[in-house]
């Protein structure tokens, strides 16, 4: 049972399917934020893609040299990022298989709306292919060993930008957006349970594209921390684990400048219960995992679904088609970072008596765009948002063009912002948060 659980929570797609006569509109009671201070911030916009094809670079990292401060591309390759307006210094951008790039801030400043930050693919060496010739179970068994030496032993006080979607084929039907706050708990702490809570938040639904079925995404920002792989190793990163996996070294990357092995895991032939499979990059001189690209094994469609969904109605039949899940971290001072996570679903509806299908395609996305290890206090629990809690029942609607202030964000693919301007003009917004 626990297993279960745990497969399904990381799975960050814990839904509840009901009629839509029997949802109910809530908004949550209104929670002490503490006030940030307003600075000077001027926003930073640009796209990152490929010297050669011009093809945009989804997930590349932004980050301020010397600095905590970072966020990710969209799907277009597409990124803001705010900072002071007095602020100096360098933006470095990484990509998989990529050089670092970096770009002054006062560069990228004076360009405006016309920054393009070409990215030149990285060569790797012969002599580093065989400086290090090791199977790629001994390679996992390193990684394993130095968890401690390679991740945080304090707390840590994040900031972070949350952003989930449900689409019902093409369209999107929900969309929610907040400033989060986590407590990252030590990794080698046996109390090592993370905690998020809302700073501001915002949504919008448009129901009429529901017909009788209303999705709900459970967990929220919680479930995107359970893609923290390191945290949560149970998937397949103990020595247990790998014990049902077959592994391959399938090729060597540069991430961030540094060299990494690429380890493709698949579930055993004999394994039964559906477990994951994708690829995990392996920095060649830490061992520490750097990013983990991953899905779970829908080959019994039964049992998969089971795992996903809380609750449907009669007559209804949900199949879970494609998963898909992504986390990165980042490396400072020797040190590594929980950084970004993604997960995406995709579910194929059916009713009897009815002649086509629908799909709906869930995502939650978290990225962290600053963090500190100074004066970091745990906060209540009445504060935390729950594996159970439903993200959209604790956010206000879609508010002013202000809302977000001198935060980070992602920003928004152009799909979702044309969602945004269509909804917007549906509902009455209001920003019960400010």
């Amino acid at each position: 049972m626990k297993t279960k659980i745990f497969y399904s929570v990381i799975a960050s797609a814990l839904l509840l399917i009901m009629t839509a006569g029997d949802a109910s509109a809530s908004d949550s009671a209104d929670r002490n934020k503490k006030e940030k201070e307003q600075q000077q911030v001027i926003t930073i916009r640009g796209r990152v893609v490929d010297v050669e094809t011009r093809v945009p670079l989804v997930f590349a990292g932004i980050a301020v040299q010397g600095s905590n401060v970072s966020t990710v591309s969209n799907l277009d390759g597409e990124f803001t990022l705010k900072v002071d307006n007095d602020q100096t210094g360098n933006i470095e951008v990484s990509y998989v298989g990529y050089k670092n790039r970096v770009v002054t801030i006062e560069e990228m400043k004076t360009n405006g709306q016309r920054n393009v930050i070409e990215m030149e693919t990285a060569l790797i060496p012969i002599r580093e292919v065989i400086v290090k010739p090791i199977l790629p179970e001994e390679i996992m068994l390193q990684v394993i060993d130095r968890f401690d030496e390679n991740y945080p032993k304090l707390p840590n006080d994040m900031t972070g930008f949350y952003r989930e979607t449900i689409r019902k084929n093409r369209s999107y039907i929900s969309i929610g957006e907040a400033a989060v706050e986590i407590f990252k708990a030590p990794y080698q702490n046996d109390l090592r349970f993370d905690a998020v809570r809302i700073y501001k938040g915002r949504k919008s639904n448009d129901v009429e594209k529901m017909d009788t079925v209303l999705f709900k995404l459970q967990g929220g920002p919680t479930t995107t921390l359970y893609l923290d792989v390191v945290k949560n190793p149970e998937t397949f990163l103990t020595r247990e684990a790998l014990n049902q996996y077959d592994l391959e070294l399938s090729n060597i990357v540069v991430i961030d400048d540094r060299t990494n092995y690429v380890i493709n895991f698949l579930q055993k032939p004999f394994i039964t219960t559906p477990l994951y499979q994708g690829r995990l990059f392996i920095d060649i001189e830490t061992y520490a995992v750097a990013q983990a690209e991953f899905a779970f094994n829908l080959e019994n469609k039964e049992l998969a679904a089971s795992m996903f969904i809380r609750k449907k109605p009669m007559g209804m039949q949900v199949t879970p088609e494609i998963t898909s899940y992504y986390v990165r971290y980042r490396e400072m001072d020797g040190k590594w970072y929980f950084s970004h996570s993604r997960a995406e679903v995709k579910f194929k509806v059916n009713w009897k008596k009815k002649l086509f299908n629908t799909n709906y395609t869930t995502m939650s996305e978290l990225a962290i765009t600053d963090r500190t290890e100074e004066d970091v206090v745990k906060f209540a629990a009445r504060e935390r948002i729950r594996p159970t809690d439903f993200f959209t029942e604790e956010v206000a609607a879609f508010a002013d063009p202000e809302f977000w202030g001198d935060y980070n964000v992602i920003e928004p693919d152009q799909s979702i912002e044309a969602a945004i301007r269509r909804l917007s003009r549906k509902l009455r917004f209001s920003d019960r948060n400010e």
